[in-house]
């Protein structure tokens, strides 16, 4: 909302909406960073998460992905930070023969991670 009225939505730049697919985003309480899951060539597996940093001028960096402390092989999905800040959580999907053959478990990581990807 701005000034009362309902914006239009806006798609972000090709470096984010890329690869096979773009879903699930995170955004920080305080924007400051999204997190997102997408099946890129550059990725671990499936699919991959990635964060991206709002730059001082308001617009959002360069797509990062997360790394193999968080992506696998699997399909690595819908991450989110806790309310206070402190651990990460995410899906891992490793896909079976049948659905019911799959197997989705939810992980989580000191979410510190996020800070020490922000410094590279």
């Amino acid at each position: 909302m701005k000034d009362g009225v309902r914006e239009r939505p806006k798609a972000f730049r090709e470096e984010i909406n890329s690869g096979k697919w773009t879903a699930h985003p995170f955004i920080a309480p305080d924007e400051s960073y999204l997190i997102w899951d997408s099946e890129q060539e550059d990725g671990y597996g499936d699919s991959d998460l990635y964060i991206s940093f709002r730059q001082e001028d308001g617009s959002w960096g360069p797509a990062i992905n997360m790394g193999p402390e968080i992506n696998s092989k699997f399909e690595d999905n819908r991450g989110m930070v806790s309310h206070d800040g402190k651990y990460f959580f995410f899906n891992r999907i490793q896909h079976g023969k049948t659905f019911e053959e799959s197997e989705v478990n939810i992980f989580w990581v000191n979410a510190q991670i996020i800070e020490t990807l922000r410094k590279n």
